[in-house]
């Protein structure tokens, strides 16, 4: 970093009595006291540079030998005094980016003009400032840094202002003159000589982020105007402004889940405004990143999207910033980690563990992002305008629609199975209503889900965590699976599982035999009325079944074990017991069919063959599918 030194004389300033004095032959004849501080002086060297002395003195009568001057609102404190005093009476002073925002503001407030003595110390500072300071990179984050001290005077000099243009310019024409990593960017500046030259002796590849690191260490106003300074550039790239607030968030946002529940703990009387303020602090620290993020898609990771929203769901920030910070998410929800989506809950209103509304919102605002199902009216009407257009065309347009709406498909594919395993976490908790559960898994649409086992996994905890659920409630849960898509290994689960409705037990029971019955290629003729019901419910049999997903990891109280399945007689006088305790379904509960429940079930029990034989038949097929795999 760059000094300078003004003066020669050596220091005679000293202290007696708490009174600073200066060693002189001549006795004082002027005592100024600067914020509770006296200073025994003497008028000839310091009004001979000071305006302000001058006429103070000159307004004042003198009522002894030693003439008093009250400097109550000296700015910059006794330092900067003692530093303006000092350059008065010839004494060696040292200046550098640590002290000269302080001195430059004190030779103001004394009116240490041209006006008064040519090379006065306004313009020997204005002339370091301009050909030193704002030259070299760390000193002009030292000394936007100390500006917060003075924000007035500093804004009313222009201290501020060039020191922010100074930093843009760097980081604009400069972006990889940086010779090492962000991490290490302190090193930078002995990489770079005076003139931008960069150093052969140690140079390495370079990292056009290095400015992130050393710029984080400004405050949240001062970095928000050097930020957009460098974003009207144009000419960073918004992944590498992306990479810059993720790092000042890193310094000033770490842990802040911890740090509010510590401050609320901790809040009473005086305490408790602290801990206030602290919050009040960090909010607006986040609104400001908020506010500064890159408009382009993928400027930032959708796993930081979603940490500020989980900082501002705690810290209580603006309903806008959290609205725009699901529009980002919901953006790139393909992106996201099922861990990131759990966002705490702090709303009265609601006593659910995780925030499920704002996930709710990400959601709807993802799909409304598909592409449009019907071309634009503008082409429609060219189209009937233009209808000698050539087939070749008309293909590769429709080639190039097609490219988009897989691509889109694709991501919807990927979010079907982030909202699946987010359903079986936020399933354990038992405060979640079923309605919401329900809202959130038709978000998405039945072709984004290949296979329901994660959406089985997920009810089946969710019923697991609320025993007291009704018969009717646990039939409108299940309304939402679709047993066609289940694995083999789903349907055995499912077909056990007493706390599943008896209509979804059938369901199961019907698909897992046609696919027994279909299994290594030798199709089995099927009973006239098992061959209906599956029509009726649009089953492919000779479709083999879909893998069993294992895109989330299942706790092992969750895991489904099939080694101990019951005997195919265990299972037909299971379903049988739960025919005949099943004596007060609806009657007129009937299927879009015509075909009301109880004649299904009938149905499902008159099979022409005998339903030992069959499972058992059922059960060998299976065995022997498994040996020759």
């Amino acid at each position: 970093m760059k000094f300078m030194k003004l003066g020669s004389r050596p220091d005679t300033f000293y202290t007696a009595e708490a009174v600073r004095s200066v060693s002189s032959e001549v006795s004082s004849d002027l005592i100024i006291q600067v914020k509770g501080s006296r200073y025994l002086l003497h008028k000839f060297p310091l009004l001979s540079k000071s305006l302000r002395l001058q006429r103070t003195c000159s307004e004042s009568p003198e009522t002894s030998q030693q003439q008093i001057i009250q400097l109550p609102d000296f700015p910059g404190g006794i330092e900067a005094f003692e530093l303006c005093a000092k350059f008065c009476y010839g004494i060696t002073i040292t200046l550098s980016a640590y002290n000269i925002v302080a001195a430059r503001c004190a030779a103001e407030y004394l009116q240490m003009t041209e006006d008064v003595e040519k090379g006065n110390l306004v313009y020997k500072l204005e002339v370091f400032f301009n050909s030193c300071i704002l030259h070299g990179w760390k000193d002009s984050i030292v000394t936007l840094q100390s500006t917060k001290a003075f924000p007035l005077w500093s804004e009313e000099l222009g201290i501020t202002s060039r020191c922010i243009e100074s930093i843009a310019s760097k980081v604009l024409i400069h972006p990889s003159k940086a010779s090492l990593s962000h991490s290490h960017s302190r090193r930078v500046r002995d990489d770079i000589s005076c003139n931008g030259a960069e150093s052969q002796r140690h140079k390495q590849p370079t990292t056009k982020g290095w400015w992130a690191e050393d710029m984080a260490e400004l405050g949240i106003d001062l970095y928000w105007r050097t930020m957009i300074a460098i974003k009207s550039g144009g000419k960073i790239p918004s992944n590498l402004v992306g990479e810059a607030l993720q790092i000042y968030a890193s310094r000033w946002l770490p842990n802040i889940s911890r740090k509010v529940k510590a401050n609320k703990e901790a809040a009473s009387g005086s305490d408790s405004d602290s801990a206030g303020e602290v919050t009040s602090k960090h909010r607006l620290l986040l609104e400001s990143i908020v506010s500064l993020l890159p408009s382009q898609k993928g400027g930032v990771s959708c796993s930081f999207l979603l940490k500020l929203l989980k900082a501002a769901n705690i810290l209580n920030a603006s309903s806008s910033s959290k609205m725009e910070l699901a529009r980002r998410v919901a953006l790139q929800l393909e992106e996201a980690r099922v861990s990131d989506l759990l966002i705490p809950s702090l709303s009265y209103s609601s006593n659910t563990l995780c925030d499920v509304d704002i996930v709710m919102n990400i959601l709807e605002q993802f799909m409304l992002q598909g592409p449009p199902t019907s071309p634009p009216r503008s082409k429609l009407g060219f189209e009937r305008r233009r209808r000698s257009r050539s087939a070749e065309n008309i293909d590769f347009e429709f080639q190039e629609s097609r490219r988009s709406s897989t691509a889109s498909h694709s991501s919807k594919l990927k979010v079907a199975k982030i909202v699946d395993g987010y359903l079986q976490e936020i399933a354990r908790d038992k405060n979640l209503p079923l309605s919401k559960f329900i809202a959130i898994a038709e978000t998405i649409p039945d072709f984004s889900r290949l296979d329901h086992d994660d959406l089985y996994r997920a009810i089946d905890i969710y019923l697991k965590a609320h025993p007291d659920l009704n018969k009717s409630e646990r039939k409108m849960l299940c309304r939402i699976l679709d047993c066609k898509k289940l694995s083999v290994e789903a349907c055995m689960h499912a077909a056990q599982n007493e706390k599943l409705p008896l209509r979804v037990v059938v369901q199961v029971l019907f698909f897992e035999q046609a696919r027994a019955a279909t299994a290594g290629g030798k199709v089995t003729e099927l009973p006239s009325n098992i061959k209906a019901l599956l029509a009726s419910h649009k089953i492919d049999t000779s479709r083999p079944p879909g893998p069993l997903s294992t895109t989330t990891s299942i706790p092992a109280d969750d895991q489904w074990s099939v080694s101990g399945l019951k005997s195919p007689k265990s299972r037909i006088s299971t379903l049988r017991m739960k025919l005949a305790e099943d004596d007060n379904l609806d009657e007129n509960d009937m299927n879009p069919d015509g075909m009301g429940r109880p004649s299904k079930f009938k149905a499902f029990c008159a099979l022409p063959t005998r339903p030992k034989k069959m499972f058992s038949k059922l059960l060998s097929i299976n065995r022997s599918t498994s040996e020759k795999n």
